[in-house]
């Protein structure tokens, strides 16, 4: 699948890792460059409503072209891998409908990504699309020690910001019909209330899945591919993660 940045590791490590929540089984992906030496930032990453894909270790490529780690995190179970739009949206809604088992698969995710020896779990961050972008603000909910959280034409319909204590950078469809704008109002007005570092970036004439290829091009279908939006959101999250990061 390509993507829209344009950056490669010329031998990108991809370790596939098995691990549990609880009783649960999980399968992720670990991915670094082995010919950096030393701890680097780490990234969480969460997948979309369609699970864990190729689209996720492609992402955690990019960010290892970038010099940090990256776990692509396993929500669903290592068993579960949705087939079609009803299968993604029965396990999305699973999660979204308990807010704390959500918060638990991510936290096991975020725990694998700091155990790495090539992780300086001091710099930590998460980045996710679509159902993934409502599981980087749960992590943060969690207040698990983050540095930032990237949502990717997320769902941003938080209870509240728990414990959250990082910065948040907000990457959205100014079309996206998904996304209501006051659960953007709501987001927008708890951050400053809490006075933490935020940016919302609204990318015009995107719909929801704007950086997925597979989406397709027609955005009358209310989720299409748009690759100014995708490129342009890339270099938003490159920038954040170099600013939050220090690197």
């Amino acid at each position: 699948m390509a993507l829209a940045s344009g950056l490669a590791v010329a031998k990108p490590v991809v370790d596939s890792v098995n691990y549990r929540d609880g009783e649960t089984k999980l399968q992720g992906y670990f991915v670094y460059d082995d010919a950096m030496k030393g701890r680097r930032p780490g990234v969480v990453i969460v997948h979309d409503w369609a699970g864990v894909k190729e689209y996720e270790v492609n992402r955690a490529k990019q960010l290892a072209a970038l010099g940090y780690t990256a776990f692509v995190a396993d929500i669903y179970g290592a068993d579960v891998r949705p087939k079609n739009p009803k299968e993604n949206a029965a396990n999305a809604g699973k999660y979204k409908g308990d807010r704390p088992l959500f918060q638990s698969r991510l936290k096991a995710a975020y725990d694998q990504l700091i155990a790495r020896k090539e992780t300086d779990k001091s710099r930590v961050g998460a980045m996710g699309y679509c159902f993934g972008g409502t599981g980087v603000l749960e992590l943060a909910r969690t207040g698990v020690p983050l540095k930032g959280v990237v949502s990717f034409h997320g769902g941003l319909d938080i209870a509240d910001l728990g414990k959250a204590k990082c910065a948040f950078l907000i990457l959205h469809g100014d079309v996206d019909p998904f996304v209501p704008k006051k659960d953007i109002d709501n987001l927008m007005a708890m951050l400053d209330q809490r006075k933490l570092w935020h940016k919302l970036v609204r990318y015009p004439g995107a719909v929801h899945a704007f950086t997925v290829p597979t989406a397709g091009n027609d955005p009358s279908k209310g989720a299409a591919y748009h690759e100014e939006a995708d490129k342009k959101s890339f270099e938003e999250m490159r920038g954040f993660f170099k600013q939050v990061f220090g690197r």
